[in-house]
């Protein structure tokens, strides 16, 4: 497949009314790891080619858990893409993070249990993941968002639970004591799967409640209020950042050789049958015939 676009968004809908956001394409695709979420609009914005996916499908029909990750970065790479930002709505751990806030987040926790974090289930691949989130992407996030005058913080920790139902008391304390900012339902495993596919991936975390550590339940009402409030800003920050991305940058950041020393497995242990989930990925160093490629 001819490279399509170098920039994606994963995030809600509303793409096509951005104001200057040109539709060109809706590419439906397959992959080794299943269909993605929904058809991924290819757009053009400022003379550049953006891919645009629904995470949890058009409708909003996908809870967090069977959001299927992995075939939404696969489909995204295999379009040509390198840059992945993403728009989250989050509970605030924080005080000082208050509803309608954006946070560029710069740590993940791991709360999940029920879903498919790698891509790697036939070969052992150790990819580090101890800076989760893309430093110059994270970066220009934070530029973009402070420069369109949102009040935006520039890190913090991002607890990644189940879901679908929000915390308990409990359990949102238990987040404050570990120093968390941030309570979620997607960043993982997308974060993961985006660091084994070599892709600078980021997130805009927009604050939608207080989770529930102060003595107030959350609700749907809630979260959709402030999501809506905050619209015209996501809107605004996409425009601003699209002609920031550095395009011709990609072999400088270090996404780009994340699997460069990960693959343990003898590579002559790889099995042909897994040439069409794998080349994509390892194929810059392996050949799958038994070699490695430098």
């Amino acid at each position: 497949m001819e490279k399509k676009a170098e920039i994606a968004i994963i995030g809600g809908s509303g793409l096509s009314e951005i104001e200057g956001m040109h539709v060109i394409e809706e590419v439906e695709m397959d992959t080794p790891f299943g269909r993605p979420s929904d058809r991924i609009t290819i757009a053009e914005y400022s003379g550049r080619r953006v891919a645009f996916l629904p995470r949890h499908g058009h409708g909003h029909r996908i809870p967090p858990t069977h959001v299927p990750y992995a075939a939404n970065i696969w489909a995204l790479k295999k379009l040509g893409v390198f840059w992945v930002i993403t728009f989250s709505a989050v509970g605030s751990l924080n005080i000082d993070i208050a509803p309608e806030h954006f946070c560029i987040p710069d740590q993940l926790i791991d709360r999940t249990r029920h879903r498919r974090d790698t891509f790697f289930d036939d070969i052992v691949v150790h990819v580090s993941f101890a800076h989760p989130f893309n430093e110059q992407l994270r970066q220009i996030l934070l530029e973009a968002c402070r420069a369109e005058g949102v009040k935006t913080h520039d890190g913090g920790t991002y607890v990644c639970m189940e879901g679908p139902a929000f915390s308990t008391k409990a359990e949102s304390e238990l987040y404050r004591s570990w120093h968390a900012d941030l309570v979620g339902m997607t960043a993982i495993p997308e974060a993961k799967l985006a660091m084994e596919a070599e892709m600078a991936y980021a997130s805009v975390c927009q604050a939608t409640d207080y989770d529930c550590w102060l003595d107030q339940a959350v609700t749907v009402e809630e979260v959709l209020t402030h999501m809506k409030n905050n619209v015209a800003n996501v809107h605004r920050v996409i425009q601003r950042v699209i002609p920031m991305i550095p395009l011709g940058t990609e072999n400088s950041n270090p996404a780009s050789s994340a699997l460069a020393c990960a693959l343990t497995t003898n590579v002559a242990c790889i099995q042909a049958s897994h040439r069409e989930k794998y080349e994509l990925l390892l194929g810059k160093y392996v050949d799958f015939d038994g070699h490695w490629k430098h």
